[in-house]
């Protein structure tokens, strides 16, 4: 059993996400394993992170890549089996790597055994562990639609009932009003805490406590009662840490979350500086330009609302998201330097980095032929609007910027064939560019992506102001610069960013020469230009006060 005194190591700590299914393949077969991340751990210590969240491993039909489960006790055999995954907690340790396991609890497979027995009859005792609405078929309950398209209701003849799901038609949402679900699923959550995991992220957490009949999807009027009760049962008996997926936080919410007294979760991703190319009223697909000011507001105003009342969670990349050095930095002639800047940016601010597969080498995004595309979301967004006439290329363009599939590109570890990925055939096409950006290449090169992201890993367990240090937005309404200071009572530190591909002057003065330089993307600075940034430059400066 893993109880014992809680502590926040989780604020110290770098976490690195590893979507399983692309990470690296033990057996030949085209799909990451977990004997694979286990071939991986020394590559990990030597980036220095302290956990590893793996998207779900969990026995699923891999209708949503894994996020349809169909039973949450054991492993699928396409990654191994449970004995691999005690393998993989008992040699991370080794590492002093904690491994974090990613649990949906809004809703299964349909191929769960409780779904498949709430089918059979509306008398069966797991009849109600599902959202279930007398009808008649073609009159749907209401007009919610689901996150993959279409409506949220299905049909089952043979009950004369719809089922509600917020995703997939694969993927019923669990009733969480019914209290036996809930109590099933603590006690598989102790389960994993028992068998030594470091902690958990909760997938669309904020949707458990939705009222389909009144169109709520988050945040639910008995939201935080349920994640109370559930931390208090199971979270709170292990030193391990939380982070809950809630695309409808905003700061007061995520003080709620992520309450200092730990009655809930240690963290909450928020996505409010992710949703800035969204139109208002608009599919995600249908893109607005981005906005650096509004970057800068969003980002200050999470650090400012938390600090000391919550806590942040600091990510540009996740399985869901495009590859950041193609989002906001430049993929081509400054890949590096932007790549290198966007790292910096974020590990400067207060909160727990965490760093998506590939993102600390600079991979980018993959513009791939439609029939390349494997994730669900982007196939079913390609079918629809073909079917109301948009044309393949704006269609394409909008994949290209920000289908799922970006991020789940296999892993770069080799100029070999297929990035020393796989001896087989890669469930998905291994992104082209992999001879030119691999982990072979950066590793030991000083110079690359790579060092940088340890530099600043190993400057965070150095440097206590990067955890309690109280953020300050500098140049607020500068366009080119993201400035900051972060302060505590003994130390003061500078993070400067020039934002663009253009050499600027800085307008912050500051006596930067008696301040000590921790960090800087580029080898050399002009002392008597100081203040003149080359372009995507980013600098850390330290002092005492």
């Amino acid at each position: 059993m893993n109880e014992g005194k809680k502590t926040d190591w989780w604020k110290n700590a770098v976490i690195y996400q590893i979507y399983p299914r692309s990470f690296k393949d033990s057996n030949g077969d085209g799909i990451g394993d977990l004997n694979g991340i286990i071939q991986k751990l020394d590559y990990l210590e030597n980036l220095g992170i302290d956990a590893v969240w793996l998207s779900p491993v969990f026995k699923s039909p891999q209708d949503d890549n894994g996020y349809d489960i169909s039973d949450y006790q054991d492993i699928d055999p396409i990654f191994g089996n449970l004995d691999d995954m005690e393998r993989l907690i008992q040699e991370a340790k080794k590492h002093n790597i904690r491994i974090i396991m990613d649990l949906v609890l809004n809703h299964s497979s349909d191929e769960h055994r409780w779904f498949i027995e709430a089918k059979k009859s509306k008398d069966n005792p797991y009849h109600n562990y599902y959202i279930w609405r007398d009808g008649e078929e073609g009159v749907l309950p209401n007009n919610m639609k689901a996150g993959f398209g279409g409506s949220a209701w299905e049909w089952v003849p043979e009950l004369k009932q719809y089922y509600f799901h917020q995703f997939s038609v694969k993927q019923p949402d669990l009733n969480w009003e019914n209290p036996k679900v809930r109590e099933e699923l603590y006690t598989m959550i102790n389960w994993w805490i028992d068998k030594g995991v470091g902690g958990f992220r909760l997938d669309v957490i904020d949707q458990i406590a939705k009222e389909p009949d009144k169109n709520i999807k988050e945040n639910g009027p008995r939201l935080h009662e349920f994640i109370k009760e559930m931390s208090s049962k199971t979270f709170q008996r292990g030193d391990i840490v939380t982070v809950g997926e809630a695309w409808g936080a905003t700061p007061e919410i995520a003080r709620m979350f992520s309450n200092p007294d730990g009655s809930e979760l240690s963290m909450v991703f928020q996505f409010e500086h992710i949703i800035l190319d969204r139109q208002e009223g608009k599919e995600k697909w249908d893109l607005a330009p981005l906005s650096f000011i509004k970057l800068k507001k969003v980002l200050s105003y999470w650090q400012q609302e938390l600090f000391q009342r919550g806590w942040n969670s600091l990510f540009w990349d996740n399985h869901d998201l495009p590859r950041v050095v193609s989002y906001w930095g430049n993929d081509t002639e400054y890949r590096v330097q932007s790549a290198k800047m966007l790292a910096v940016l974020l590990h400067g601010m207060q909160g727990t980095p965490y760093i998506y597969q590939g993102e600390e080498l600079g991979m980018t995004n993959a513009a791939y032929e439609i029939e390349d595309y494997r994730d669900i979301e982007t196939l079913n967004m390609y079918k629809e609007r073909k079917g109301a006439g948009y044309s393949e290329s704006d269609i394409m363009d909008s994949i290209h910027a920000i289908s799922r599939d970006n991020a789940r590109t296999p892993m770069q570890w080799d100029s070999s064939a297929n990035a020393g990925f796989t001896h087989g055939k890669p469930w998905i096409k291994v992104n082209p560019n992999y001879k030119k950006i691999n982990a072979a290449d950066q590793i030991d090169n000083p110079d690359s992506i790579f060092t940088c992201y340890k530099t600043l890993i190993a400057l965070r367990k150095k440097y206590n102001i990067f955890v309690d240090g109280q953020f300050e937005l500098l140049l607020p309404d500068d366009n080119t610069f993201f400035a900051y200071k972060r302060q505590n009572q003994n130390e003061k530190l500078y993070v400067i960013c020039n934002f663009y591909d253009e050499t600027a002057i800085c307008k912050l003065d500051k006596d930067w020469e008696k301040m000590e330089l921790l960090y800087c993307n580029y080898k050399e600075i002009s002392k008597d230009k100081i203040n003149i940034y080359k372009p995507y430059e980013a600098r850390v400066y330290y002092c005492h006060i």
